[in-house]
Order: structure tokens, then sequence, then C-alpha cells
């Protein structure tokens, strides 16, 4: 197992991806130890994106903390419906992919560099044909088109999918949600213009977006996710940020705590690793997945140890952030 920390060990992970999402073919990331009120020994995942900034990561540390300490409000429900996610593949892959987890709603990226809006068309199609008539599919563009780009390619993946139920982050800004939300007549969701903005409350103050995608770890926790989810005024999706069960496991609970969950949630995504760091993944079966904490598979924490460069790096990475935050503290204590 590799760790750092002394007094607070870290343990850090690298995972292989099945296939090449968000440009990465392996995801790694940091298992923090925490001990609640209790006693018990939990656990917490943070496992901010490379390319991430102590500013951007520091809230995903926030809610590794949570975890860790157990600190999480009791759930309203004991499972989470899911969609099932499917990167941008070929039709083939895409129709095997929609099967898997039995899930009813997949969610099928869309606007990637390289690709054209033909392969998205021949995607939702196959998506389509697995699913079957009854089933939902939402398309996920990551904000890679621009106004004009995204209410033309919004109309022919419409047709594509026979009925989206929602199109999520079609452009960059929130402005440009803003007008493409005006002019097509596919409901629009809000993801980075959400958790990547100084005021997450542009989106409801601008009607931006029909939906709001909220994230654990980038949102700073499960409490912050339900202070955002309750003044933001939108229905919520509750989405991964492509984690381990440990990560996941966070997401679930800000799910099930919520009062209300009207649409699938985009938490199944341990689908996407080629292994996991507990005993039992939270994986879909019948298209929702449980509530519960997963167990870590320390053995599995042993096959799955990052190498020491990584380790190095990701401890410099959490020293960077932590000396951040308690300089922060220190000028508001000023």
């Amino acid at each position: 197992m590799s760790s750092v920390g002394g007094d607070d060990p870290i343990t850090v992970w690298s995972i292989p991806m099945r296939t090449r999402f968000r440009g990465l073919t392996v995801r790694e990331g940091v298992l923090l130890r925490g001990r609640g009120p209790s006693g018990a020994v939990g656990w917490g995942e943070w496992s901010p994106f490379l390319e991430y900034d102590a500013a951007v990561a520091a809230p995903w540390l926030r809610c590794a903390e949570e975890a860790a300490a157990g600190d999480w409000p009791d759930p309203v429900r004991d499972r989470v419906p899911v969609n099932v996610t499917v990167p941008a593949v070929d039709a083939e892959r895409a129709h095997a992919i929609a099967l898997d987890g039995g899930c009813r709603t997949a969610k099928v990226k869309v606007a990637e560099p390289g690709q054209t809006l033909a392969d998205d068309q021949a995607r939702l199609e196959a998506v389509r044909d697995a699913l079957g008539p009854a089933g939902r599919i939402r398309v996920d563009a990551n904000g890679g088109w621009d106004v004009d780009t995204a209410v033309a390619a919004i109309r022919v993946l419409d047709r594509a999918a026979a009925g989206l139920e929602y199109v999520e982050q079609p452009c960059a800004s929130v402005e440009e949600l803003a007008r493409v939300r005006r002019t097509v007549d596919v409901p629009i969701a809000a993801d980075e213009s959400i958790r990547r903005a100084a005021d997450p409350y542009r989106v409801r103050d601008l009607e931006a977006a029909d939906v709001a995608v909220l994230k654990v770890q980038p949102l700073g926790g499960v409490r912050a996710c339900l202070r955002i989810a309750e003044d933001i005024g939108l229905p919520v999706v509750v989405s991964s940020a492509l984690e381990t069960s440990v990560g996941i496991a966070a997401g679930v609970a800000l799910a099930a705590a919520l009062p209300e969950l009207p649409y699938a949630c985009g938490l199944a995504t341990v689908q996407l690793l080629t292994a996991d760091v507990v005993t039992e993944p939270l994986l879909p079966v019948d298209g929702a997945l449980p509530v519960r904490v997963p167990v870590v598979d320390e053995s599995a924490l042993d096959r799955l140890a990052a190498t020491p460069d990584r380790v190095a790096h990701w401890a410099a990475r959490l020293a960077e952030v932590r000396a951040a935050g308690a300089r922060l503290r220190q000028d508001d204590r000023s």
C-alpha cells in the first residue's frame, strides 16, 4: 500500500479505465482515513483531476474529510436510480454499454473533439435501440458547442434519440446556456456552470437551466450540496466525478438525502473503471444503487497502489491545498 502523511495517512491508487473518458485512460486519487464521533474509522476519496489547481481542488478535499468523519445526513430512501454513462465510443460499443446494469436511462457523451455530429447521431440511435422506446436518453456536451452549433446539434440529436430527456452543459457560459434554453424545446441541464462557477446561483438568476447537476467532490461535500439544492430552486441530478466506490458513496449519500429525486442520477460510473478499492463495488442492479457505505479492501489497495513518483505527486498536491486553506483561514482571522 502506498501511503504518505504521518499522523494523517493517505493512500494513493491508480486504476486503468475501460474506455478513454474525459481524455483519461487511467484514473488516480487518494483515500483519506478518518475517525468519526463514534470512534469508527471512515474513508473519504480525494481525486481532483490532474489539471486542477489548489483553489479548485480545495472543495474536493472538504468532501473527502466530511466522508472520512462519517458526517452525512440521514437518508430518506434506500435505493438511488441511476443512468448508465455511454462514452464517446462507436455505435456498436455504445449499444453494448447501454445494456449494462439494467438502467432505463442513459447519459451519452457528445461533442467529443475529433468526432462529428454524425458520430453522435449514430451513437444515440444505437442507445435508443438498446433501451427501447420507454428508455430515457440525455446527452452531455461538456460545454463543447457555441450557441448556434448547440441549437442545430440539439435538434438533430433530439430526432436521433427519438426524444431527449435533457441536454447537459451544451455551452460553456451561463449566458450561452440561457440563450440556448430560450431557443430549443429540449430541457437544459447545468453542470460546469454550477460546480466551476464563482456564483453557482447565476444559473438560477439568468433562468439558464431546467435541471441542476450537482457533484459532491467539486462542490465541497454532501451537506454543502444539500444547501445548494435547497437554494437553487431547480430539480437536481446527482452525478459523479469519475470516482471509485468510496467517492461514489458520497454522491449516493447526497441523492439519498434529497427530499425529491425526480431524475435518475449519474452515479453508475464505477462501470468505467477496470477495478475498485472496495469489497463490494457500487454497481447498478436493475438500474439502481443501494444506499450503503462500501468496505475498503486493503488487498485491493495493495494491488492498485500508485507508483512512488505518483504518490509523491499527490502528497505534494495535498500539502499545497492544505497550506492554501491554512493561509485562507489565517486571513479570515486577521
